[in-house]
């Protein structure tokens, strides 16, 4: 890991993506879904801390912005990136789900829920 990548923060990372991609705050907003007032307060700090930025939002960068990993777009939010699901994967995970009660697939609901919450607000 570079010291960059160490000590980059979103908006540090979001000026490095504006000069990579030759755009402003309101073409960054426009492609991802989120209003020009949101990626400016990104950029001056005013906002993503406490909670932090939405994981869609960070997910949404990464989409619309390639050459930035989603790894490094997370780091620089101070979060951790969501794993990959892929098919095999899925299938285990609802093999193991169909093997569950009624009562225990309500209760992993819950908890999973709890886990989404936890990693979309940053907590």
């Amino acid at each position: 890991m570079t010291d960059q990548e160490r000590t980059e923060d979103l908006a540090q990372l979001l000026a490095r993506l504006k000069d990579v991609y030759d755009v402003n705050d309101s073409e960054i907003a426009r492609r991802i879904g989120v209003a020009p007032a949101t990626v400016n307060a990104w950029v001056h700090r005013r906002r993503g801390g406490g909670r932090g930025v939405k994981r869609e939002s960070l997910e949404a960068l990464a989409d619309a912005f390639p050459k930035f990993t989603r790894e490094e777009i997370f780091r620089a939010a101070g979060r951790e990136s969501p794993g990959p699901l892929p098919p095999e994967a899925e299938a285990r995970v609802l093999e193991l789900w169909r093997g569950l009660t009624e009562e225990q697939q309500r209760l992993k609901e819950i908890e999973l829920r709890a886990l989404g919450e936890a990693n979309r607000t940053g907590q």
